[in-house]
């Protein structure tokens, strides 16, 4: 089954959506794949097909976000740095600050802003009123977001709390914090008998290597088969 989608609702950057198989394509499933697409939906000029698949990667394809995932019980906060936790967040009040931390590295990675964007001041603020909208502090001190929110359709199905956003302040980047969030946002969450998942794009390898070593796992996401 395909659709027209675009990324980020961006209309420069149509793609074809094939999520919905029966199994997870092959490399022999490729050209008929790329075939279809163009068939059914050239005249948009998508730029690539977005597939699905529980496999690391297949060849002829490039990389694109991945589901990573773990029971809250078993994401525990160990050996914390000095000084960072988490505090309730009722209000969006460093949103300009969050902001600048994304450009801050934007500017430092230009590939970034295709791999990850802040979340709209109005997510953060329905994560607020749902009680799941954090300031990172350290030493008392905002050093960034950290957010979930209960969204069914982006969990896979899963009895699930979906990572809404995870960003530190440029000035507290670099000691160490991040792969501690994902665990200390789990520990702040309400219900512990639910899952933390989140989609990070395979090739944002510092945030991906944050999430796995907070003790969440890979459990499948998108590749792209790019179309010329």
């Amino acid at each position: 089954m395909f659709s027209m989608r675009f990324e980020n609702l961006n209309p420069a950057r149509p793609f074809v959506d094939a999520t919905p198989m029966s199994r997870s394509p092959k490399p022999s499933d490729l050209p008929a794949l790329a075939e279809a697409a163009q068939e059914h939906y050239g005249v948009h000029h998508p730029l690539y097909v977005r597939l699905w698949t529980a496999d690391a990667g297949i060849a002829g394809t490039a990389p694109d976000r991945r589901f990573l995932a773990a029971p809250i019980r078993e994401l525990r906060a160990y050996d914390v740095p000095p000084g960072l936790a988490l505090r309730p967040a009722k209000t969006v009040d460093h949103y300009d600050e969050a902001r600048r931390a994304y450009a801050a590295v934007d500017a430092d990675h230009p590939h970034h802003p295709e791999e990850a964007t802040i979340q709209d001041r109005e997510d953060l603020q329905e994560a607020a009123d749902e009680g799941l909208l954090f300031d990172v502090t350290v030493n008392d001190e905002w050093a960034g977001y950290a957010a979930a929110i209960i969204k069914p359709y982006d969990a896979l199905g899963l009895p699930a709390y979906v990572v809404r956003e995870l960003i530190l302040a440029p000035e507290h980047r670099g000691h160490g914090y991040g792969p501690h969030l994902s665990a200390l946002l789990a520990q702040a969450l309400p219900d512990p008998t639910r899952i933390l998942i989140g989609t990070i794009h395979e090739a944002n390898h510092g945030a991906r290597t944050a999430a796995l070593k907070s003790g969440r796992q890979d459990i499948g996401g998108w590749l792209q088969l790019p179309l010329g």
